[in-house]
């Protein structure tokens, strides 16, 4: 799984890997798409934090997760769902591989994955929404989404309860399907959530793909697309909101494999409270057959209050230069005084102000999630996040 090198003279440890370590001598990841991948746990070892993929996240909280066991602490309410679930399917692993210890652990003991299936030619009316309920213990899974042949529809993954979750989410959208996955977070503050999603969009085929983190202790869910069929669309989206003692983190990597590919990324969050912690690192890669390509990436972030912490880290990688356009950017800051002092101007108090702010701030995210009841649930969460953080 890696690679090997003889230290320089006099050289020191590299913080990305044992660059010049001899008793570690092991040659760091340089691009997102030579990271290693296996089914085996043990080719990973357990992060030491060195790791370009670890080296944000706070081990010890998310240790548990490290464990090599299976679990069971999850319920799942299906609810219409039910009707496309598929049995005996062998499409586990078509395209998914773990990328770290707690994926790898994830396929190695889930079992048979809930496999979730639109068939081809079908559109459903309303959004599937399948519940994922923690009951307080250790648990594993991996799911498959796969959409067929010109399918259409909106499926969202809705967490809560308690856990120790290490989960697999696997997304195959076949020729001329459209499918939106939305996967909201909304844990009691003591739940440890990694999770490994890995979509595959083939040709004239698009994602939607939603990340919406707003409870549980360390959460962290890695969405990775590849756009794979020629006029494949992929568009990424997250928002998060961090409190006083969370780790909300998200590590995007987008692939521009075909021709004529387009991609759009785009991450808010907010953070308020003492050690409110997130972490944004996104990767696009743009091969040497992605000619035609358009793709952009963005992460925002806004900082409410003293002692909170936002790590924004954009990379792009370009191997044609025969692309339609790509850029990436990244801004983390706090309320912007002339916009407060244009609302205070007009008579509106200052709390009310910053509250108006925050939420059109969020809103661009929520209002492309395109489900209105789960906008408006959403909006209320940001309510009482920014109520709650105000009584503190």
């Amino acid at each position: 799984m890696s690679s090997t090198t003889t230290p320089l003279p006099g050289s020191t440890a590299h913080t990305d890997g044992g660059w010049g370590d001899a008793s570690a001598p092991v040659v760091p990841v340089q691009t997102r798409s030579d990271r290693p991948w296996s089914f085996e746990p043990t080719d990973f070892g357990v992060p030491t934090g060195r790791e370009v993929n670890w080296k944000h996240t706070p081990l010890d909280r998310i240790a548990p997760l490290f464990e090599d066991a299976a679990g069971g602490g999850i319920r799942y309410e299906l609810g219409a769902a039910q009707a496309h679930l598929v049995s005996g399917s062998d499409v586990r692993g078509e395209h998914f591989k773990p990328e770290d210890l707690p994926s790898a652990i994830a396929y190695k003991h889930a079992g048979d994955a809930l496999h979730v299936q639109l068939k081809a030619e079908e559109e459903l009316v309303e959004p599937l929404r399948i519940d994922l309920v923690g009951t307080g213990d250790r648990a594993t899974a991996h799911l498959v989404i796969e959409a067929k042949n010109h399918s259409r529809g909106t499926i969202v993954l809705y967490h809560s309860g308690s856990a120790q979750y290490a989960q697999n989410v696997e997304i195959l959208v076949r020729d001329g399907a459209d499918l939106t996955v939305v996967s909201v977070q909304r844990w009691d503050d003591d739940a440890v959530h990694a999770a490994a999603h890995q979509a595959r969009v083939d040709r004239d085929a698009k994602l939607t793909h939603v990340v919406v983190s707003f409870g549980g202790g360390v959460v962290r869910v890695n969405p990775s697309v590849e756009l794979s069929g020629a006029g494949s669309e992929g568009r990424l989206y997250g928002l998060s909101f961090s409190d006083s003692g969370q780790h909300l983190e998200s590590q995007v990597y987008l692939h521009h494999k075909g021709p004529h590919t387009v991609g759009d990324v785009l991450y808010k969050g907010a953070l308020q409270g003492e050690s409110a912690r997130s972490v944004w690192i996104g990767d696009v890669l743009i091969g040497p057959d992605a000619t035609g390509t358009d793709s952009y990436e963005a992460n925002r972030n806004l900082v409410l209050t003293d002692g909170a912490r936002a790590d924004s880290i954009p990379n792009l990688e370009i191997e044609t230069g025969d692309i339609q356009g790509a850029g990436h950017a990244s801004a983390t800051g706090r309320f912007d005084d002339e916009q407060l002092f244009y609302l205070q101007a007009r008579g509106i108090a200052e709390d009310e102000a910053r509250r108006l702010v925050v939420l059109g701030f969020l809103s661009e995210i929520v209002q492309r999630i395109g489900i209105p009841d789960l906008e408006s649930e959403l909006v209320e969460a940001i309510e009482r996040e920014l109520a709650e953080g105000a009584e503190a």
